[in-house]
């Protein structure tokens, strides 16, 4: 039976609050207390764990206090304090050269236009958007392997395109929770919705899902 977009629209309703009922305390998985700091910590975890990139971002922002400290420190300091996230020396030149862009472009402050992030060094589509939606409160939706596979899993996509699949969930979800969602999406398949085996009767929706075994 095919599904009509407005009984999609209510299942994804229904989803959500049963997630965010789940998980309340849900947030942006990599630390971070100001905007550069939130840019940095993206570009840290390229190819890097959060637990390590976490644990390497709270003492580099104890070290390096604005956008001024990262674009003006002395380069090879910097890939050392970072070394352990791995390709040191390339995130080093990354975020010294878009913190200082930041500050002699925008006065220090991280822009907040898709077109404007995207013109800094390290910064991917995936990373704009999270700063569009983490700093500025834009509504988007970060497409990563995980949002992905969950959609398809929850019969809410059958896409493959990104691009084709991101519209599909702004269509289903509504705007104001789509930042959530991406946080919310993230913690389900972590610790219940794995890649591997999802654990589909601890899942609070599996009720929902059409690939749930329950």
């Amino acid at each position: 039976m095919i599904e009509t977009l407005v009984r999609k629209k209510q299942r994804a309703s229904k989803i959500f609050s049963l997630l965010k009922r789940k998980y309340p305390y849900s947030k942006y998985h990599l630390y971070y207390t100001s905007p550069h700091e939130l840019l940095v910590a993206n570009i840290l975890s390229d190819h890097c764990t959060r637990e390590r990139v976490n644990a390497v971002a709270k003492k580099l922002f104890n070290k390096y206090h604005s956008s001024i400290d990262f674009a003006y420190c002395n380069l090879d300091s910097l890939a050392e304090d970072i070394r352990s996230t791995g390709n040191q020396n390339n995130k080093a030149k990354k975020i010294k050269k878009a913190c200082l862009i930041i500050v002699e472009k925008y006065s220090g402050v991280v822009p907040c236009s898709i077109d404007d992030l995207l013109d800094l060094p390290g910064v991917g589509k995936e990373t704009a958007k999270c700063i569009m939606g983490e700093i500025y409160n834009i509504p988007t939706i970060v497409i990563d392997s995980q949002m992905v596979r969950i959609m398809k899993l929850l019969g809410l996509t059958r896409n493959n395109d990104s691009k084709k699949i991101e519209l599909e969930i702004m269509n289903t979800f509504e705007k104001k929770v789509l930042l959530k969602l991406s946080h919310l999406i993230n913690d389900h398949g972590r610790t219940v919705c794995v890649d591997r085996k999802p654990h589909c009767e601890a899942c609070v929706i599996n009720k929902l899902c059409p690939s749930s075994y329950v």
